[in-house]
């Protein structure tokens, strides 16, 4: 790690309200048992195909937490970016999302707050028939450009 150089998202001076990001996701078989096996949650509605069936939601959903980990994923590998941490989150969850879907996000900076080096996001998320399937806010900390290591390491000689 040490001696790579990794890019920071953008600094809290560098963003703007207005500025958004969009992506699209897809659940995945794979992504939904690495998570299931990850959290031990066995919850039967979202992998057995028989019990969901008889239930409202007629097949089995995705976990909101697994959601969640796509906004997750956005926020800290563009919007703002590397380096960025989630410090609140409201998040709604309107309808489900089956297994095989696509999802399309949008996140969009609402306010920023430059004394706190705080970003207000909002996100948005619809699956291909256009139903928004979860919308919140999010309340991110914009990476901080690091102490340099030489001044550090040398601040015995100044």
């Amino acid at each position: 790690m040490l001696g790579k150089k990794r890019k920071l998202g953008k600094k809290i001076d560098e963003l703007n309200v207005g500025d958004t990001y969009e992506t699209s996701c897809e659940v995945k078989d794979k992504d939904l048992l690495i998570y299931l096996g990850l959290t031990d949650d066995a919850n039967p509605l979202y992998l057995q195909h028989d019990y969901a069936s008889r239930t409202p939601f007629e097949r089995p959903i995705v976990p909101s937490i697994m959601l969640q980990g796509m906004i997750t994923s956005a926020v800290s590998m563009h919007l703002p970016g590397p380096g960025s941490h989630i410090t609140y989150q409201e998040i709604q969850y309107p309808v489900p999302v089956y297994h095989y879907e696509t999802l399309h996000l949008l996140f969009k900076i609402e306010a920023i707050d430059e004394e706190e080096n705080l970003v207000h996001l909002q996100v948005k998320g619809t699956n291909a028939s256009d139903e928004e399937v979860m919308s919140g806010k999010l309340h991110v900390i914009a990476p901080y450009e690091p102490d340099s290591l030489n001044s550090i390491s040398l601040e015995n000689f100044y």
